[in-house]
């Protein structure tokens, strides 16, 4: 076996080396960053997937390159690291396969965590303890052991950690925040959110590594974490308990037959989820082409017995301000959206988007997931707005037409990037940007809910880790 060829390990890829000095932190950010004359930012990456070489790659290199600048490069798998340069539009960036390495060579301010979920935590504690700054792809880490060992390490740090929770940041979600503030509805005391999955999006999990829960912990953590840190953030307080339900019922050992892969598929003619990855040129170049590397298979089989996700998810949440949240997650939905209603003392606020009963014109449920990955509209149908309606106790209801953004992740993209990179606040006093906290509390919710499932019973976040949750977030 050659070298270019051998598997990479990941005692190759963290590597051993010791603690490097204090990195050069950020100018002008909300995150409490200073910068000593730094004219650009030195940005090192490491998890060249499609997240990283999309969303912390080309949408960065494309529109902050007068900011900041890309060091290093870092991957478990060579070969995605050649087409991560090409792709991204830096082809002279030094690449790594070690990343202590990279920190060592690169001297990065900010390093970019984007790997496979449940490694977050080596990354991210390495770079703190190194006082590099950081930000993370969510959720934050899959276990409690793993949480309390990046809070430690953040407390310890004088470097940062950032939490990429961009949905804080999108249009609507942040209109929401604001008419809460505003006390539209009185003081919040439960909330209902239903999330939908579509059978094109939801498939697209159980065919990659989110499928095993030791990889990904499961759903109620690498998608639920952003629908948590929303409900942390609009109530303003700390989960105390959570209760919930789940199980694997549609996906995985669910169906009469099965295949390692779509590639090569003997039942692709009769299965409604066969996928051709030939048709995507992005998954050949950056996953297909280089399967001989890692061993990682992009088109898996939805059906694949090792399987052991939850594919509905019922989650009961009890905060220390005594607002109580019935959330649900499911992922072979009809169709991709959420409905969401606050009830609050003076009266109740509701909204909605994608449920196709409720809209004049459909969109096409296979290009949705496209729209939320990628900076362009691809959906033949847009909406104009979002409807918000409140209706106060005892009144009559009033219809708000929110203006509809949905690309970039309901705009948030770049909102979120311009406060990481430009130190720009879009909207002070809502308290957008996310921490190391911010991002424990979100993973909390999704480890006792995937706890309580296990062990049928209620779980309270302060037996998972030392952290207290707080009644008032912000106050004073």
């Amino acid at each position: 076996m050659t070298r270019e060829t051998r598997p990479m390990t990941r005692r190759d890829f963290i590597g051993n080396s010791g603690a490097l000095g204090a990195g050069v932190a950020l100018a002008g950010s909300p995150f409490g960053f200073t910068l000593a004359d730094t004219p650009r930012k030195r940005l090192a990456l490491v998890g060249t997937g499609i997240r990283g070489i999309s969303f912390w790659g080309q949408f960065i290199q494309k529109h902050y390159s007068d900011t900041a600048e890309f060091v290093g490069l870092c991957d478990i798998n060579p070969g995605r690291l050649v087409f991560a340069k090409l792709h991204i539009g830096i082809p002279d960036c030094p690449t790594f396969t070690n990343f202590d390495e990279m920190l060592a060579v690169a001297k990065p301010d900010l390093v970019m965590v984007a790997t496979v979920d449940n490694t977050h935590d080596e990354f991210i504690v390495k770079a703190l303890n190194a006082g590099i700054n950081v930000v993370t792809e969510k959720p934050m880490t899959t276990t409690a052991d793993k949480c309390q060992s990046i809070v430690d390490a953040a407390k310890a740090s004088p470097a940062t950690l950032i939490m990429g929770f961009n949905y804080r940041y999108g249009s609507v979600f942040t209109k929401l925040k604001e008419m809460l503030s505003a006390g539209s509805i009185g003081d919040v005391t439960s909330i209902d959110f239903n999330w939908y999955l579509n059978n094109y999006h939801g498939a697209s999990y159980f065919r990659r590594w989110h499928g095993i829960r030791e990889k990904g912990g499961t759903l109620l953590l690498h998608k639920a974490a952003h629908h948590f840190d929303l409900l942390n953030w609009w109530i303003g307080s700390d989960p105390v308990e959570v209760h919930a339900f789940g199980g694997l019922e549609h996906y995985g050992h669910n169906n009469a037959f099965r295949s390692a892969r779509c590639t090569g598929c003997e039942f692709k003619d009769k299965c409604a989820y066969y996928w051709d990855i030939s048709q995507d040129q992005m998954a050949m170049n950056l996953y297909k082409n280089n399967e001989h590397y890692d061993g990682y298979i992009r088109d898996g089989c939805v059906w694949r017995n090792e399987i052991d996700i939850f594919d509905k998810m019922a989650v009961q949440i009890k905060y220390a301000n005594n607002v109580q949240v019935a959330y649900s997650l499911t992922t072979y939905s009809p169709y991709e959206g959420f409905r969401l209603a606050f009830n609050g003392r003076k009266g109740r606020m509701e909204t909605w988007e994608g449920v196709p009963s409720l809209m004049e014109e459909q969109e096409d449920q296979a290009e949705l997931h496209a729209k939320e990955m990628t900076h362009t509209s691809h959906a033949k149908a847009e909406l104009s707005y979002h409807e918000i309606i409140t209706q106060p106790n005892f009144g009559e209801f009033t219809r708000i037409k929110h203006p509809y953004v949905r690309k970039g992740h309901w705009g948030g993209d770049h909102i979120i990037m311009d406060e990481i990179l430009r130190g720009k606040v879009a909207n002070p006093g809502l308290h957008q940007g996310a921490n190391y906290r911010d991002g424990a509390m979100a993973v909390l919710i999704g480890i006792a809910a995937r706890k309580s499932i296990d062990e049928d019973r209620a779980i309270h976040i302060d037996e998972l880790t030392g952290l207290t949750p707080q009644k008032e977030k912000w106050a004073g």
